[in-house]
């Protein structure tokens, strides 16, 4: 049965465009969200009327469901309708960590060390129940939502049996599946229990249309639903690369809390360990622009690869002596799933090995690399600013927009050292120097490569990589998806 106020254009994903912490005085106080999706909603234009359902991820939130029945105020969220989920906190945790985080991340993203993991028993069993509980309250609470025929775009790995779950309830309505992770390929694919591979494909070819950020994961899809399911079926595969908004980057990449960060690094990068000054004096600081600078910005997922990133640096400085004092590593490694410990271990291990560099090479007036763990979003678009080398390295990516984002910023235009296991090879390659996530030297090499290309070389393949960078901006791609699913 539809809500009374039935939306044509319904959008599913684990994390909602705004978030709620519980203040000591028992307000709650509201924080929006940004990305691809909040971008894409608002290009469909406020007449439409349109839902997002997303789970309640926090204490906040789960109060601030229990204080509004789950459909926020308005006010709370810019003007979009919101339907949160109020899902039971051990149900919740297991669906996402147990599985989604610590299984189906880990299958997509090759991540597994294979003589150990995976290892699928009633623990397992258990925390797969939670997570079909957790995609059947998304898919009753879109058949509630839902108009006659609406449109819904279900978003990535936490959701995978939602359309399956929601054609049986709403054969009316026209779904959609998006992937935004990489799809493992069949021999990986088929580590997980072969019901639960099945369910899973199954789950996604419940949508009228399943899509991708590259050919590449797409194909690895079908190659998987061929072989456990014997193809397709009804269900039509689409690719569409989220690209960078550029306009936004380059209007936010230049506001006072930037250029007073752009100051501290500068001085940071000219004058060793020292962290303090402000912007005008960060500004003038004439031994930072002398520096070579190579910036990295991730968070600390194992797949990002940011250890053998530091090796590769550190090799740099080994075999190619002439680059020290005259480069400086920005590594920027934000937090991530800290609840998990090897993600806690990993976080660790990108402390000691940034330190160990900095021991080893650094000078009483050269600080070999700035790490910050802290996330600060205006400072990395300083350090995206400042970038003549970007190295982006994962493992393996669904995309990774940050390299597409530091060209379109790099005030001296930018070399980028790019994995081709990123999804962002497929559309940049061409112009980037080009390696193998897991060799250390031949990642030096490009770095040195990059360091050393000649300015006007740099200026030209920044200008085109920038180019492709931002050809699909989040509100197109969004509404790229809508219309193929409408057609």
């Amino acid at each position: 049965m539809a809500s009374e106020q039935a939306a044509q254009v319904l959008v599913a994903s684990n994390r909602g465009p705004v978030s709620y912490t519980l203040r000591d005085d028992g307000e709650l106080a509201a924080k929006r969200g940004g990305g691809g999706l909040v971008s894409g909603l608002s290009a469909i234009g406020p007449d439409t009327d349109a839902v997002w359902v997303c789970a309640a991820l926090g204490d906040g939130d789960r109060e601030a469901v229990r204080r509004t029945g789950g459909r926020l105020d308005t006010a709370d969220t810019g003007g979009q309708r919101v339907r949160m989920l109020g899902i039971a906190p051990d149900v919740f945790a297991d669906a996402y960590n147990g599985v989604a985080n610590s299984t189906l991340w880990f299958v997509h993203h090759l991540l597994y060390q294979t003589p150990l993991e995976p290892s699928f028993g009633p623990e397992f069993r258990a925390q797969w129940a939670s997570y079909e509980t957790y995609n059947r309250a998304f898919a009753e609470a879109l058949a509630d939502e839902a108009g006659e025929g609406a449109a819904v775009l279900v978003q990535d790995y936490h959701l995978a049996l939602v359309p399956g779950m929601l054609r049986a309830l709403r054969p009316d309505l026209r779904i959609g599946h998006f992937s935004h992770t990489p799809w493992a390929p069949v021999d990986y694919f088929r580590m997980l229990p072969d019901d639960i591979a099945r369910q899973l494909l199954r789950g996604i070819l419940g949508a009228d249309r399943a899509a991708f950020l590259t050919r590449r994961w797409a194909d690895a899809f079908t190659a998987c639903c061929t072989e456990l399911l014997g193809g397709t079926g009804n269900t039509r595969i689409g690719v569409h690369g989220l690209g960078a908004d550029a306009d936004f980057l380059r209007e936010r990449a230049h506001r006072p809390d930037v250029d007073e960060r752009l100051g501290a690094l500068r001085e940071q990068i000219g004058g060793g360990a020292s962290t303090g000054g402000g912007a005008d004096r960060g500004a003038d600081a004439g031994a930072g622009t002398d520096r070579k600078i190579i910036v990295r910005v991730d968070r600390t997922e194992l797949s990002k690869n940011i250890v053998r990133g530091l090796h590769a640096y550190r090799q740099l400085l080994t075999d190619r002596p002439e680059w020290r004092e005259r480069v400086v590593h920005i590594a920027f490694a934000y937090p991530s799933r800290q609840d998990l410990k090897i993600y806690r271990d990993y976080t660790a291990e990108v402390q000691r090995v940034a330190d160990g560099i900095n021991a080893e090479f650094g000078t009483p007036g050269w600080l070999p690399v700035i790490l910050h763990v802290q996330d600060d979003f205006a400072r990395s678009l300083a350090a995206y600013r400042l970038a003549d080398v970007a190295l982006v390295n994962p493992i393996r990516d669904g995309m990774n927009l940050v390299a597409k984002e530091i060209p379109v910023i790099s005030e001296r235009g930018c070399a980028l050292v790019l994995s081709r296991e990123a999804g962002a090879y497929e559309e940049m390659g061409e112009d980037a120097l080009v390696v193998n996530p897991y060799d250390i030297t031949a990642t030096a090499a490009a770095l040195h490569e990059g360091l050393s290309m000649p300015a006007e070389e740099r200026a030209e393949r920044a200008k085109r990589l920038a180019a492709t960078a931002t050809a699909l901006p989040p509100q197109q791609w969004f509404l790229d998806q809508l219309t193929a699913l409408r057609a």
